[in-house]
């Protein structure tokens, strides 16, 4: 962890998704960088005082530090010791750190018409993805993408009875890799409050929470162009606020000059192509990272529906052609960067 603290009468030039444009006014900034969930973490926090901010600082990477260990899908830690007693179909003992994690996810699960499903952590496997380096070489064999696809893993296979769960699934291995980091984000604001820090906006590799404003305006964040580097839009965000992308510009297998993205198909077990990225804001940071899997998932034809049926107020989808899905409400946010996409879609309001 590294911070930096300084007077905001001189600008500090920030390179991050979450765009932080000219200085405004004489208050004072604390910047720190947190190296967790395989990203850096950038926080700022907007004044209050060096001995405060580093306390708060503090108890949010302790906060993060227990996140990445016991939610981690295939390290050791709380996730993995359930994810072994969920094929012999025994009642397993979670802690109330885990749980919430899991109750959310089957409501956003069902939602989502299981677009968004944690269950599948054995599809993400057989692809790959579970590790910190890009997997390789030719794509898993079909027979056993479908032998896992016919044992339709669900999260609502589980059950839950006080803090013990079963599976009625032995299929069922969860991989919260599409909700954990927008549930982090909020609790690490919340975090934040708790220490009396009401300004502040924490970016985690693009996906970010806010709460505040920075000084006299709001915190403006860009979103990442999937097609590109740089940012595709620019959006002026509201107190509580989260901004989360899925996107398959990051994490993907690829070979003989195909690329398979880390967004699966939880029906068909295959990546997702149609989508290059999903963006939904909303003040739940878990629900609109679950949201914005699925809506990749459901594609151009599809995501309305899904939108609707989520109760999402601001959306933002970019297909594999470069055009640009909205609702009337994202629309009039968002600044687009540079060139306008050639074609803009805008649905009827949700």
């Amino acid at each position: 962890m590294f911070h930096n603290f300084s007077p905001q009468n001189r600008c500090i030039p920030v390179l991050l998704l979450a765009l932080l444009t000219a200085c405004s006014d004489s208050a004072t900034e604390y910047s720190s960088h947190l190296l967790i969930f395989g990203t850096v973490v950038d926080i700022k926090l907007r004044g209050v005082g060096e001995r405060r901010a580093t306390e708060a600082v503090a108890a949010v990477d302790e906060d993060f530090q227990k996140m990445h260990r016991d939610w981690h899908a295939w390290k050791p830690g709380e996730l993995t010791k359930l994810n072994r007693s969920l094929p012999a179909g025994e009642p397993h003992s979670v802690s109330a750190f885990l749980l919430p994690l899991i109750t959310q996810s089957q409501q956003l699960f069902e939602q989502s018409d299981g677009l968004f499903n944690p269950a599948i952590g054995k599809l993400i496997a057989l692809w790959g993805f579970h590790s910190d380096d890009l997997p390789s070489g030719p794509p898993p064999p079909s027979e056993a993408i479908a032998k896992l696809v016919a044992q339709v893993p669900r999260m609502d296979d589980l059950e839950i009875n006080g803090n013990q769960v079963r599976s009625n699934n032995p299929a069922v291995d969860l991989d919260f890799g599409g909700f954990a980091k927008g549930y982090a984000l909020n609790i690490a604001i919340d975090r934040l409050r708790e220490f009396g820090v009401d300004n502040a906006i924490i970016n985690a590799g693009g996906d970010l929470c806010v709460s505040g404003r920075h000084g006299d305006r709001p915190w403006r964040v860009g979103v990442r162009h999937p097609q590109g580097q740089g940012l595709i839009a620019l959006v002026d965000t509201l107190d509580g606020e989260c901004v989360l992308t899925s996107g398959n510009y990051e994490r993907y297998r690829e070979h003989a000059g195909v690329r398979y993205p880390h967004i699966l198909d939880p029906r068909d077990g295959l990546p997702v192509r149609h989508i290059a990225s999903a963006t939904v804001i909303d003040k739940d940071g878990g629900a609109a990272d679950a949201a914005a899997t699925a809506l990749t998932v459901a594609g151009p034809k599809d995501w309305y529906p899904i939108a609707k049926q989520m109760k999402l107020k601001y959306v933002m989808l970019v297909d594999e052609d470069g055009t640009v899905y909205m609702n009337p409400a994202m629309a009039a946010r968002m600044d687009f960067q540079d060139h306008e996409p050639e074609r803009i879609v805008v649905s009827d309001p949700l």
